[in-house]
């Protein structure tokens, strides 16, 4: 397949991300939000909102973090903060969807995206860190 392909069917794989509902209301208080428009928030919160990290990020690097660390839930779903059963199998379900959904891209990509996710899910540079607030908030 070509490059242009496999990204394609990358590209057309990560529109299920809509189709992901949430636990979280959206501000009319009745509607739950998807996993894109969670990413969308979240992008740009980082973009208003990063003057405030206690150091000094890369702002294009966390948003693409914030961007790329739910498309997983894809095929692993999303596990509620509150779902003691869901969470004993996140970390393994999750690997085997970033796997699958990143190796749809060219090596080179697909290496980027595995990179980005493992140091969203790492929690120690300071992209990472400030990146696990805005989804928390």
């Amino acid at each position: 397949m070509e490059r242009i392909e496999k990204q394609m069917e990358f590209i057309l794989e990560i529109d299920k991300e809509k189709q992901i509902k949430r636990k979280t209301l959206q501000s009319n208080g009745k509607d739950f939000e998807d996993d894109a428009q969670h990413a969308w928030h979240m992008a740009i919160m980082t973009l208003l909102l990063n003057e405030y990290a206690n150091e000094e990020i890369d702002v294009l690097k966390t948003i693409s973090m914030l961007l790329i660390h739910d498309l997983v839930e894809i095929d692993a779903g999303d596990t509620y903060a509150y779902d003691s059963q869901g969470l004993k199998t996140q970390s393994t379900r999750e690997a085997k969807a970033a796997n699958r959904i990143f190796n749809l891209l060219p090596e080179d990509q697909a290496k980027k995206m595995f990179d980005l996710w493992n140091e969203f899910e790492e929690r120690k540079t300071p992209e990472a860190k400030f990146a696990r607030v805005m989804d928390n908030f």
